[in-house]
């Protein structure tokens, strides 16, 4: 039912265009008329909040710098005729309505478990496909692996100030391979730095990769709902999309898919969704075409302001750059003599796959992998992200879970140094090549600390009490001996007890423990308690009379005390 509620948000839109269609006027011309209506359309006193973010989401900690992607996007309105019921493409609405396979079952998987953390939020999984739509173009068409990870980076303008908001680097160029400047990243646009606090593990991998599509659509469910919004609600689903940008354009064009999904989507093998026509994310420019997505005022995007540095998106003096349509831009200002980034198709495992270390200490050795490429050669520079994965208190340098190394000539990529922690047990550490769907896993144990056995150099009795009795009777006095270790008590200390003969054999007669039926000379597994003191059960004497001996020996054999017991007549 979530995803049936708030359908009046462009009620105005759907009458517009039929309205236009049976008047008969020209697609472009009903295409600019229905977004005129479609503004209209939006509530009085909408509060376009343009810091990023409303009062409830400052007052719940949601962000408050702007949302997860920059300010490019693809700017294709859904046809104005309506997917047929049935979803066939032949019919109307063509192939606009279709979402590749992998895709669609990343946004329903991102709806459902919204639904159970956050049922309140209401949020849609048509909501998601249309952010999809016009930030990536559905994954550029669905070109994702079996495990729903691009096959190649989707990146956004470089964030410079030129053109777009300036964020300079925060993540060391781990997921947008720059170390300069930010670049938002995957099928759902994520800046790196909002991707730090709102990344998301969508498909259950115990990774958080924004290239991922299950990831990325649960870490875009998560801030949309950001707020304690309720997306049934007109203005909470405007704000939740102005989050994401804060540009009425963004928000028309979103709410636009938004309602065209709703009223019916087909599915499509991946790979073989409609591509974009306008630029965006993951193109650079199209021949004759013009940089899209610019917003209605450049966004502040997470990152912020940088002490002595400028205001993202700030105005630039000079005033207004002027069009230049014979020269198309080139959006976030990329230098379009950049080498493409090294490409690994393969990631190997070199040395040992296996390490042991014991609690509180470091690996000694450190794992390593190998970058190749197609033909099976080394590459270098090749960004590799180290991992630690399940229940385990290891860590890399800082107490990191995740660290990144970068491939070197021999397009060996070696994991920094490895602190086990203090928790035993087995764990795994996976390498894989930063923005593509390749990796490989190590395996890790950590043994538990060995403590340092108790020792004992000394044994002696508490007391000098003779120890007597008659035969037939019970000694009078207990056997109690402490154990010390140079001059302390020592605690925990094994011993035996046993009733030997004059010669140091096991003696059958004599003294001995517990009862006449079942009598016993000799006893293990004593312990010493925490005072170093070890008292000795009740002792009988037989009908036996005469000197015998009950010797204490401790664990390791290194002292031996003899104690005197004597047998007198009745």
């Amino acid at each position: 039912m979530a995803r049936y509620r708030g359908r009046h948000a462009a009620a105005k839109f759907t009458e517009f265009q039929g309205a236009r269609l049976r008047k008969g006027v020209s697609t472009a011309a009903v295409a600019a008329a229905a977004m005129a209506a479609l503004t209209a359309s939006q509530a009085p006193g909408l509060d376009v909040v343009r810091s990023g973010a409303d009062e409830d989401d400052r007052s719940t900690g949601a962000p408050d710098t702007g949302g997860p992607g920059d300010d490019s996007y693809h700017t294709e309105l859904p046809p104005l005729e309506s997917p047929a019921p049935d979803g066939d493409p032949a019919h109307a609405g063509g192939d606009a309505s279709g979402v590749p396979a992998t895709v669609l079952a990343a946004y329903k998987k991102a709806e459902k478990s919204l639904e159970g953390s956050d049922a309140s939020c209401g949020l849609p999984w048509e909501l998601l496909a249309a952010i999809g739509k016009v930030e990536s173009g559905q994954a550029r068409g669905g070109a994702v692996d079996k495990a729903g990870t691009t096959l190649k980076p989707i990146l956004g303008p470089v964030l410079n100030g030129a053109g777009f908001a300036r964020i300079t680097d925060t993540d060391s160029g781990v997921y947008d391979g720059d170390a300069t400047y930010d670049r938002a990243v995957g099928p759902m646009q994520f800046i790196p730095s909002t991707w730090a606090r709102w990344g998301a593990d969508g498909n259950g991998d115990g990774r958080r990769d924004p290239n991922n599509i299950f990831d990325a659509a649960l870490a875009a469910g998560e801030y949309l709902c950001a707020g304690e919004r309720d997306l049934a609600v007109k203005a909470d689903l405007d704000r939740a999309v102005l989050s994401y940008n804060q540009s009425q354009e963004y928000l028309r064009t979103v709410l636009s898919w938004l309602e065209y999904y709703r009223k019916g989507v087909h599915q499509v093998p991946d790979g073989e969704g409609t591509l974009p026509d306008s630029d965006g994310p993951g193109v650079d420019t199209r021949p004759g075409g013009k940089p899209s997505g610019k917003p209605d005022k450049p966004s502040q995007k997470p990152g912020g302001d940088k002490p002595g540095g400028e205001k993202p998106g700030g105005d630039k003096p000079g005033g207004e750059k002027p069009d230049e349509p014979d020269e198309p831009d080139q959006p976030g200002g990329e230098d379009p003599d950049d080498e493409d980034p090294p490409v690994a198709t393969g990631l190997k495992q070199v040395g040992d796959r296996q390490l042991t270390a014991v609690a509180g200490t470091d690996f000694a050795k450190r794992f390593q992998s190998r970058a190749t490429g197609e033909d099976g050669k080394a590459v270098k520079g090749v960004k590799v992200e180290y991992a630690i994965v399940g229940a385990t208190e290891a860590t890399f340098p800082g107490g990191e879970k995740r660290a990144t190394v970068t491939s070197d000539a021999d397009g060996l990529a070696v994991a920094p140094k490895l602190s086990a922690g203090g928790k035993a047990g087995a764990f795994t550490v996976r390498a894989s090549v930063v923005g593509r769907s390749v990796s490989t896993d190590f395996g890790a144990t950590v043994k538990p600390k060995e403590e340092p056995k108790p020792q004992a150099d000394l044994v002696v009795r508490t007391n000098a009490d003779p120890l007597t009795a008659v035969a037939g009777g019970v000694f009078a006095h207990p056997v109690e001996v402490r154990a010390t270790y140079q001059g302390k008590a020592s605690a925990g200390i094994p011993m035996t007890a046993t009733m030997v003969t004059a010669d140091g054999k096991p003696a059958t007669k004599g003294p001995f423990f517990g009862k006449k039926e079942q009598p016993v000379r000799a006893l293990t597994e004593l312990k010493t308690d925490a005072n170093g003191v070890l008292k000795l059960p009740e002792i009988t004497a037989d009908a036996e009379v005469g000197v015998f001996k009950l010797r204490l020996v401790t664990g390791d054999g290194s002292v031996t005390l003899d104690i005197d017991l004597t047998v007198t007549q009745p």
